[in-house]
């Protein structure tokens, strides 16, 4: 056997070899997929049953609060919406529901729990807490604008009493002290030269009280 049926047997078996990897490694792929796909197909059933327990809650929420969501994503985890923030997810053992918030300071864990009707449960109390919170919201804006109508005038206006303030007392009593300060001059001066011409002080002068 001559050197080149040796190359072309060995450069056949590399192939083969190189086939037989690539089918291996295809095969691990299709497994973990298979995988992957069961184990979001098993978390969208349970989600899915979560959410038909709680279709009743979602049915009896007034039509014109508009905050929550109710609705099933199938991203590469899925996530049933409760609102815009919030929402339930399955842990990593694909058994245990989360209840699980984004927030401003990051994901906070609102409950967790392997029961399906104790997460029914959170949930539940999560959305009566949010309706009570915004009807306490609006009522608090109507007590702030009752005494006002739309038109811009006030329905009821309190009267209000005119009191003279501090400072204007106070500039009052200024006044008062020199205008007496200054009759009181002005009676003395007239006394002095009354008593200088006449050599007394005119009665009339004389009760008049020099400050």
């Amino acid at each position: 056997m001559n050197e080149t049926e040796l190359d072309a047997k060995q450069i056949e078996k590399c192939v083969n070899d190189l086939a037989e990897a690539i089918e291996s490694v295809r095969n691990d792929q299709a497994n973990r997929d298979d995988v992957v796909v069961e184990m979001k197909q098993t978390s969208r059933a349970r989600l899915e049953l979560l959410a038909q327990d709680l279709q009743p809650v979602f049915e009896d929420v007034p039509d014109e609060n508009d905050q929550f969501e109710f609705a099933l994503s199938m991203g590469e985890t899925p996530r049933l919406w409760i609102d815009m923030t919030s929402f339930v997810r399955m842990g990593r053992d694909r058994r245990s529901y989360e209840f699980i918030k984004d927030t401003r300071m990051g994901r906070t864990v609102i409950g967790r729990s392997d029961e399906r009707e104790e997460m029914k449960q959170l949930v539940t109390r999560y959305i009566a807490e949010r309706i009570l919170m915004r009807e306490r919201m609006i009522e608090g804006d109507w007590i702030a604008m009752k005494g006002y109508d739309f038109a811009g005038e006030k329905t009821e206006e309190p009267e209000e009493s005119v009191q003279a303030s501090p400072e204007t007392g106070a500039g009052s009593s200024i006044a008062s002290f020199f205008l007496w300060f200054l009759i009181g001059l002005i009676a003395g001066g007239a006394a002095m030269i009354a008593w200088a011409w006449f050599g007394d002080i005119p009665r009339f002068l004389a009760s008049i009280p020099i400050n």
